[in-house]
C-alpha cells in the first residue's frame, strides 16, 4: 500500500505543468469590396459572444493584424476584448495586410498618384460592415479606430449614422485646426509650388517602410533612455516582424520594406491644415474619444474641436490617457495600456 501511494505520489511530481489555453477563436474570412476582395481577421471568445461585431481600424501605414492581433503577451487588443466576450473584426482597408492591393503598386510609386484615400477606404467599411449585417443579424456595429482609422471610423459613421452603435476614436486626426509640427505646411508633405497642396508627385501612389522606420517615432516619444520600462521588446520585435510579413514583396527589397497606400497620408496632411474631411455633426453613435498624453500624431485641440462637433451623438465621453503614447495599445499594461482597455470595455459593454 506504502508503494501505491509513493508511485501516485511521484507521477504526481513528474506530471507536467498545465499549459495555459488562451480563450479565443481565430478565423480569417475574405469580403467582397468595391474593388476586390478585403482581409477580415476574426477574433471571438472560445464559447458565446455577446453584443454587436466589433471592428478594429488600423491606421496609415501598418495594417490590422500588427496592429492588434500579435501572438505575444500584452500585443493583442482584439485577444482582450474577446476575453470579455466581444466578437471582434480586425479590418485591413485595400492595400494594406491581406487585401488586395491596386493595381499601381505593381510599377514605381511615382507612376501613379497616392492610393486609397478616405472615401475608399470608408467604402470598404461599407462593405465589411453589410458582410456582418448579413451573416451576423446585428442591425449595428461597434467600431474603434487607432490614428487614421479614428478619422476613417468616424468617416463612416457619419455617412452611415444607423448603422454604428458605438464609436470609438484615439489618437486621431480632426479637422478645422490648422497646424501641426510634422505632417502641414511647412512639411515634406507640401507641395513647394502650390503651398497648402499634398505633393502627389513626390509621394506617389504607395511608401515603403523599414522595420526600423516603425518604432522611431515610438522611441522618440517614450521619456526614458530605456525603452524596454515603457514597452516589452517582445511587443515591439513582433510589431515589426508581423509588419514586414504582411507584404509579400518585403524580402524582394534590401533592407526588406513594406508598401503601405500614400492615399492616408494625403489625407492627414489636409486633416494638418485645417480641412474638414467628414462632419462630426452627422454622427449618433455614442462616442469616446480618446488621446493619449505623449501621441505624436494627434493634437490636443483635436478631442475638444471633434466632441464639440458631436452635437446630435447619442453620449459622447473624452479620455486623455495620461503618460501614454501613440501605440498605447502595445505598451506595456502599467504605462496606459490598462486604461486603454477597460475604458474601451466599459464603453462597449
Amino acid at each position: 500500500m506504502l508503494k501505491m501511494v509513493l508511485s501516485l505520489v511521484m507521477a504526481a511530481m513528474t506530471l507536467p505543468a498545465p499549459v495555459a489555453v488562451e480563450e479565443v477563436v481565430r478565423k480569417d474570412w475574405k469580403v467582397r469590396g468595391q474593388a476586390g476582395l478585403l482581409g477580415v481577421r476574426e477574433v471571438r471568445p472560445d464559447g458565446p459572444a455577446r453584443g454587436r461585431p466589433v471592428l478594429l481600424l488600423h491606421g496609415a501605414r501598418v495594417s490590422g493584424v500588427p496592429s492588434f492581433d500579435l501572438p505575444v503577451p500584452g500585443g493583442s487588443l482584439a485577444a482582450d476584448l474577446a476575453r470579455k466576450g466581444h466578437r471582434v473584426f480586425i479590418v485591413d482597408a485595400r492595400g494594406y495586410g491581406t487585401s488586395d492591393r491596386p493595381s499601381s503598386f505593381d510599377r514605381s510609386a511615382l507612376d501613379n498618384p497616392p492610393a486609397v484615400t478616405g472615401e475608399e477606404v470608408v467604402d470598404d467599411i461599407a462593405s465589411v460592415v453589410d458582410w456582418l449585417r448579413s451573416t451576423t443579424r446585428h442591425r449595428r456595429v461597434d467600431i474603434v479606430g487607432w490614428a487614421t482609422g479614428g478619422h476613417w471610423a468616424a468617416w463612416y459613421a457619419s455617412e452611415h449614422p444607423a448603422r454604428v452603435e458605438n464609436l470609438v476614436v484615439y489618437n486621431s486626426l480632426y479637422g478645422e485646426l490648422d497646424g501641426h509640427p510634422t505632417l502641414g505646411r511647412g512639411s515634406d508633405y507640401e507641395d513647394p509650388d502650390e503651398p497648402g497642396h499634398f505633393d502627389d508627385a513626390r509621394h506617389g501612389a504607395y511608401r515603403l517602410s523599414t522595420g526600423p522606420s516603425l518604432v522611431t517615432s515610438w522611441d522618440s516619444s517614450i521619456p526614458v533612455d530605456d525603452k524596454s520600462k515603457w514597452r516589452d521588446p517582445r511587443v515591439a520585435d513582433a510589431y515589426v516582424k508581423h509588419a514586414l510579413a504582411s507584404d509579400p514583396t518585403s524580402s524582394d527589397r534590401e533592407p526588406p520594406s513594406f508598401r503601405a497606400p500614400t492615399g492616408a497620408m494625403k489625407d492627414s496632411f489636409y486633416l494638418a491644415t485645417g480641412r474638414q474631411l467628414w462632419d462630426a455633426s452627422k454622427i449618433t453613435a455614442r462616442t469616446l474619444v480618446m488621446r493619449s498624453e505623449y501621441d505624436f500624431w494627434s493634437r490636443e485641440g483635436d478631442v475638444p474641436t471633434l466632441v464639440a462637433d458631436l452635437d446630435k451623438a447619442e453620449d459622447v465621453r473624452s479620455v486623455r490617457l495620461n503618460e501614454a503614447t501613440h501605440f498605447v495599445h502595445l505598451d506595456r499594461a502599467e504605462r496606459g495600456r490598462d486604461r486603454l482597455v477597460g475604458e474601451l470595455v466599459r464603453w462597449l459593454t
